[in-house]
């Protein structure tokens, strides 16, 4: 059966994704088959897992997906390793006590039956970290907290005291780990630098592991893990056409694998090309542009005609679809951040700007109105575009996790479809 843990924290930058990359590629080292997994909606640090141990990285997302879904994707072989999103029990809002807090690291945890190890980032604190851990260990008797992990430590006399501090509470120490900043992470506005823009990303996996290995109990640790929750096979997304070209490349990077992997599950022929490139999409019944990073991209994209060509002749014969950044591309133009204006495809009626940011995040519940998607979708909007025109027939109606009402989002122009909203799930 199938064994899982959850690296979690008390809040955003106590040091999960670093700490996870370390175990990952220690263990991977050591021999363990370990596999990487992230909890919700999150395209970047996934990438980083697989290079850490080399086995494909999930999205879990336990607002977004079924039980039975979130079972499927954790299950394989060896040791699983989530990494949680944000603090331990921050989801998702709503009115309703039941469902507030879904989609958090917690409900992800009990859902799945992982248990779990804290992360403290203890950079500016001693004795009070007992207070800290005290109130998560009782805050949801339901969870199976069974070690901790001490980020930022200063050096020994500090890790003397907090280890005094925590001695009553009788929770395993697993490990600490010193300030480093040679451990950090560089960043940009959805989040990390991505895993395949780093040239240095071996030897900072390497770096980061032979920290951890240093300074956490391993196989302490793997024996915190315990047996996944079984749940049902879930209900499988069928393809949105026979065949789709996909854009994939430092531009178009967001696309969520258990989409991909449910449509060639259910017979469809996928097939690649790279927009950096000026590679025209193979010819298909649909053309999907996902999500990631056209902003910093965009003069090359304005500039590779014979890929702005292959989209203008992809509509013309079938459906194109364009999410998040590929709905930018869709548009007329995008203004980067530095005021210039990028002629985009001219297939929307819109136009986006990077200018004057504006960050728009949220879960959505989409009814998707028309296109290849049609019908209703559990789904996320994560962006900081600012949207200066956006004329035409809308694509989406949306509420937000609380359930009110948003405008209508994204636009339908023919043959061609796009929104901001990344579809996760059905409904």
């Amino acid at each position: 059966m199938s064994k899982g843990l959850l690296i979690a924290a008390p809040s955003s930058g106590s040091g999960k994704t670093t700490l996870t990359l370390g175990l990952l590629r220690a263990l991977h080292q050591r021999g363990e088959t370990v596999r990487g997994a992230k909890s919700g909606p999150d395209y970047i640090d996934p990438r980083f897992h697989e290079a850490a141990c080399g086995a494909p990285c999930p999205n879990l997302d336990a607002w977004a997906m079924t039980p039975e879904r979130l079972g499927q994707l954790a299950g394989g072989h060896g040791t699983l390793i989530v990494e949680g999103a944000m603090g331990l029990f921050d989801g998702a809002p709503h009115p309703d006590p039941a469902l507030d807090g879904k989609g958090s690291a917690a409900h992800l945890a009990k859902t799945l039956g992982l248990s779990i190890v804290l992360v403290i980032d203890v950079a500016r604190m001693a004795g009070s970290v007992a207070a800290l851990v005290r109130g998560f260990l009782t805050h949801d008797p339901a969870l199976n907290i069974r070690g901790l992990i001490l980020n930022q430590v200063g050096s020994p006399r500090h890790a003397a005291l907090l280890t005094r501090a925590l001695a009553p509470l009788g929770i395993p120490l697993l490990g600490t780990i010193p300030r480093s900043k040679a451990l950090a992470h560089p960043g940009r506005h959805l989040g990390l630098v991505q895993a395949g823009e780093r040239p240095d990303l071996d030897h900072f996996l390497d770096e980061v592991a032979e920290t951890v290995e240093a300074g956490v109990d391993l196989q302490a640790l793997l024996d915190c893990a315990a047996p996944l929750t079984p749940h049902g096979a879930p209900k499988r997304l069928a393809p949105p056409a026979q065949s789709i070209a996909v854009a994939q490349d430092a531009a178009f990077a967001f696309a969520y694998p258990h989409l991909l992997a449910d449509w060639r599950d259910q017979g469809a022929e996928i097939s690649s090309f790279s927009p950096l490139a000026n590679e025209a999409p193979q010819p298909a019944d649909l053309t999907y542009l996902p999500g990631g990073y056209p902003e910093l991209h965009a003069g090359q994209l304005a500039s590779n005609q014979k890929f702005m060509q292959g989209l203008r002749e992809a509509a013309a014969r079938r459906q194109v679809y364009g999410e998040c950044g590929g709905y930018m591309v869709l548009g007329d133009g995008l203004i980067a951040a530095d005021g210039t204006r990028h002629k985009m495809a001219g297939l929307l009626g819109l136009e986006t700007s990077f200018a004057d940011r504006k960050l728009h995040l949220g879960y959505r519940q989409a009814e998707v109105l028309g296109g290849p998607f049609k019908g209703t979708w559990k789904a996320h909007e994560f962006h900081y575009a600012r949207t200066l025109k956006a004329s035409g027939k809308p694509l989406i109606a949306a509420t937000d996790a609380e359930g009110t009402e948003l405008p209508s989002q994204g636009l339908m122009n023919g043959s061609v479809f796009g929104s901001f909203v990344h579809l996760i799930d059905r409904c």
